[in-house]
Order: C-alpha cells, then structure tokens, then sequence
C-alpha cells in the first residue's frame, strides 16, 4: 500500500513538472542580456579560447548559431572539456549572466556534432 502511494505521488511530481515546464529555459547569446537566473547557453565558439579549463577557467566566446546578429557573449568554463570543443564548434553551456560575462556551470559543456544534425546525402 505503502509503495503504491509514493508511486502515485512521484507519477503526480512527473506530471506537473512536465506541464509546468520547469526546465532551464534556452537561449541564444543574443537573448541573454538583461536576463537573470540560471539558464542554458547554445552558441558558436568564435576565438580566441584561452585559458586552462582546471586553473582559473577557460575563456572564450559565444555567437549566435543561426542568424546575422554579430553580437557575442564572454564565457568562462572549468571543468572537463569535450574531445570535439574548439573554435567554430557549436556548444551547449549552462550557467548564468554575471558582470557580463556568462559563467558556466563546472562540467556542463556539451559540444555538438556537426554530421549528427546535417541533412542526409541522397544516394
């Protein structure tokens, strides 16, 4: 019985956090400024990467994916750096928007694989 109710209540958490939508929302560089609170950052790294990921971060910059918007963000990252990350990649961070740069959670960088989202070639 006991089991039974706890299932119901996680299934009843589930719900509503799937309704309410309580994820980090996503954002282009270009949306960020002005916006406060934890969010999650998806760009294009534009060089120089400098730094060390494990002593003191490491910095680099932030443009749009898509579009003509030129604008970049300055972001600091530590921790474990993806086999794939380097300029010109299109990365994933979370964090959040201090003194004008965005400081991103320890470990949360993600790269994305370019082929993974290209169109298919006909044959």
């Amino acid at each position: 019985m006991v089991a039974l109710s706890v299932a119901a209540v996680l299934a009843v958490f589930l719900l509503y956090t799937s309704l309410a939508g309580g994820g980090t929302p996503s954002l282009a560089p270009s949306e960020l400024h002005g916006r406060a609170g934890e969010v999650s950052l998806a760009g294009k790294v534009v060089g120089p990467v400098t730094g060390d990921a494990h002593a003191g971060g490491l910095h680099f910059r932030l443009r749009d994916i898509k579009g003509t918007s030129r604008e970049t963000v300055a972001v600091v990252y530590a921790g474990s750096v993806p086999d794939l990350f380097r300029v010109g990649r299109d990365v994933v961070v979370e964090g959040r928007l201090r003194n004008g740069t965005f400081e991103a959670k320890r470990d949360s960088l993600v790269t994305k694989c370019p082929s993974k989202y290209a169109p298919k070639k006909s044959a």
